[in-house]
This record gives structure tokens, sequence and C-alpha cells, in this order.
């Protein structure tokens, strides 16, 4: 039988946290910090047995669309479970003079040298906060319990203004490292 080594891993259920499959391979978790749904695809077989989620493909099956399946669905239910018992951050460093960030209800307005300001509306499922700290770079905090929705919504924010290799200006994740290019010097 194959199945992928990701799949076939039973993902733990935490105290507090309720699952629930239906006919049509809905799986709905829900947990203290909300409630998260994701259709499984139907050649996936998902079921709820003490304390464990299981994930099975078709037995005997040697598609290969099944064995990605499994692993891709095996993951996208463990990020479920895990959002809505701890949930997700992403922290992201402005780095640039006069770069600054400022968060009021879901309205993030970013200021990154260009001629205006720029305003970025964010879904109501996910909360941001800035952090500024005079001679520190701007941090610009993104938490949610839908991890997918997270990691868009991040990469969005990082596309208004890349690291550039020969300052390393730019919206950069905490922890990042930029490689940096040699600029041209002038041998004489």
């Amino acid at each position: 039988m194959s199945q992928s080594r990701i799949g076939k891993l039973p993902i733990a259920i935490p105290q507090g946290v309720e699952v629930k499959v239906d006919d049509h391979n809905l799986v709905t978790v829900k947990g203290k910090l909300g409630e998260l749904s994701q259709k499984v695809s139907p050649d996936i077989k998902v079921s709820v047995e003490d304390g464990h989620i299981k994930l099975e493909t078709p037995e005997g099956s040697q598609d290969k669309r099944h064995k990605s399946f499994h692993g891709l669905y095996r993951a996208l239910v463990a990020n479920m479970v895990k959002g809505v018992s701890e949930g997700f951050e992403i922290r992201q460093q402005l780095v640039g003079v006069a770069f600054k960030a400022e968060s009021q209800g879901q309205l993030l307005t970013l200021s990154l040298g260009y001629s205006h300001n720029l305003v970025f509306e964010l879904a109501p499922e996910i909360k941001v906060e800035t952090i500024t700290e005079k001679g520190k770079d701007p941090i610009i905090i993104l938490k949610s319990i839908d991890k997918q929705l997270l990691g868009q919504v991040a990469n969005k924010i990082r596309s208004y203004r890349k690291p550039e290799p020969y300052k390393g200006k730019g919206i950069r994740f905490v922890g990042e490292e930029v490689r940096k290019k040699a600029g041209k010097s002038a041998d004489k």
C-alpha cells in the first residue's frame, strides 16, 4: 500500500478541542480560539478515534494523486488543530530609514519611502499589532488561527517592499537572513 510518510502520522487532539467529520468529508475543528473547517477529498478517509485524527488512502492504491492528497490534507487538518488551540503568529521587521508601521483596528498603515502611505485592510480573522521603539526597526505582529490566510497576508505585506540585495532595506520576517551582494567597486 502506497501512503505518504506525513499522511500516515496520526494527529493528537489536545484538551478542549472538538473535531467533527460529516458525511461529505467536511472536517470541522472547534477550540478555545475559534472554529475552522476544511473539505477533504472524497478519496481520503478521515476518522476520529481515541483522541487522534487518522487519514487513510484507499486500500492498495498506487495512485500518485492519492499519496500527495494524503500528506496535504493531513498537514491542513494538523494546522487547523494547532490554530484553534494555540494560534499562529508572524513577525515582520521594516528595515530602512523612515520606514514606519501603524495599526488601528483592522487597518495597517505603512510608510515605506514611497510618495504616499500604503493602507492595508486586514481580514477580521487576523489581529495586527505594531511595535515602534526609538533606535530600532518597527515590527509588525500578525496573529490568527488560520495559518494559510496568515501566510498569504504576510507575503502580501512583504511584497510592498521586498528586501533589496545591496543594503537590505525592505520588509523581512524577523530572523530572516538577507544575502547581500557586493556593489560595484572602483578598482584603479
